[in-house]
């Protein structure tokens, strides 16, 4: 029989290496597991039943700084839902595992500087209206792709490309490229203006679209500022080029207004406006295309929207909102959203109201590695829901989420 000491001994000799290397590079380890139970009425749209699930992620990672201008970062993340393998005796696949990000940063984008990010990586820019990380979904959104950015006393700007799809793969049928550049300026101590444009290109698969591409540009610009106890935002973009071979001209404006207690509360007046098309069946898309955003932050926590134009029926969206939040303490915090959602263009429809909702959400942070927080939405139907084939009827939506970050 092998000895206590034996394996102890053993263990230390090959934990050498490793405490060698870690003085020569500084090493950094973290992860988050986020757990959340989710009720949903209808789960299945548009007027499917009632049901529960639980959902978690699952993060471990590791950066490595190996200079003063050279890192590399490495996140491994497993979703999945419970109960999803009956028997985890015969699961020999790992299939929920996947590599969310690993990149190699090179260099540091400060004072004029460069830097270069190489690999899969999360991209978020400006509020994330069009490209962002989607964090509140369990899996979250990551690109295959190159950013290089430089900044400077009066702001930064990034330039960042993507691989989407590549034919050449295993099961992939379909050539896609996103290529962006954002900048970022400070014209005044509390007001920035950001200017951006968002290329993107798909030729997809000859059997199903013929020789009918995807070149589409997105060009836009973004003011955010405050003055005293007051915050606001505007922005607008424009989308021009072509959508499989159909001519794009569509737009999106908003604007917010916000008004701070005191560090405690706070009110906020918000409205969207993005295009639609009255006429589907003409040879131009009115349609604005929300691309790769995170709509879980502005169009309703019950995500009726997450992919626009196709959940908004190709009709647009006008969003009017009012948005509230209290600070009970430094852990407490009470949020309150009321939603007016109508269609930007109706067209031939009977309604162009697709209805309201009403979002509540508490968290509560316990330390400084674990928050709770707690959600209940509610969305009142209307007929413009139902004649695109979405809601018909009623929804109602709760979550408890636990998010341990280490």
């Amino acid at each position: 029989m092998i000895s206590r000491k034996c394996v102890t001994l053993a263990l230390l000799l090959a934990a050498l290496p490793t405490a060698a290397f870690a003085q020569e590079v500084d090493l950094k380890f973290g992860g988050q597991v986020r757990p959340r139970f989710e009720y949903r009425n209808p789960l299945v749209l548009p007027d499917g039943d009632a049901e529960t699930a639980v959902s978690m992620r699952t993060r471990l990672d590791l950066r490595a700084g190996l200079d003063d201008n050279l890192a590399a970062f490495i996140q491994i993340q497993d979703v999945r839902l419970w109960g999803s393998e009956g028997n985890t005796l015969g699961d020999f696949s790992a299939n929920g595992l996947d590599i969310h990000q690993a990149y190699i940063d090179l260099g540091k984008a400060v004072d004029g500087g460069f830097m270069g990010r190489f690999g899969r990586q999360e991209v978020n820019f400006g509020g994330q209206r069009l490209i962002g990380s989607v964090n509140w979904a369990q899996q979250a959104r990551s690109f295959d792709g190159i950013r290089v950015g430089s900044g400077g006393s009066v702001g930064n700007i990034d330039v960042f490309a993507a691989k989407l799809a590549d034919a050449q793969a295993f099961d992939i049928e379909q050539e896609a490229d996103l290529v962006s550049g954002y900048g970022t300026w400070d014209i005044t101590e509390t007001q920035d203006l950001d200017l951006y444009w968002i290329y993107d290109h798909r030729e997809d698969d000859e059997a199903v679209a013929g020789d009918q591409k995807t070149n589409r540009h997105t060009l836009g610009t973004r003011w955010v500022g405050n003055v005293s106890r007051f915050t606001y935002r505007a922005e607008g973009s424009y989308q021009t080029g072509q959508l499989l071979g159909t001519d794009v001209s569509a737009f999106m404006f908003g604007g917010r207004l916000a008004y701070g207690f005191g560090g405690k509360a706070s009110v906020t007046l918000w409205y969207d406006y993005l295009s639609g098309d009255g006429d589907l069946g003409d040879d131009t898309s009115k349609v604005f295309d929300t691309l790769f955003a995170t709509n879980h932050k502005f169009y309703g926590f019950a995500d009726l929207f997450l992919n626009i134009p196709v959940h908004t029926g190709g009709r647009g969206l006008q969003d009017m909102a009012i948005k509230g939040s209290y600070r009970f303490n430094p852990e407490w915090m009470l949020k309150l959203d009321l939603h007016s959602f109508h269609m930007a263009d109706k067209g031939p429809l009977t309604s162009g109201h697709f209805g309201e909702e009403i979002d509540v959400v508490a968290s509560w942070k316990y330390n400084k590695y674990l928050t709770m927080s707690a959600g209940v939405a509610y969305v009142f139907q209307n007929d413009g829901w139902a004649e695109i084939g979405r809601l018909t009827k009623d929804m109602g939506w709760v979550y408890l989420m636990l998010d341990a970050k280490f």
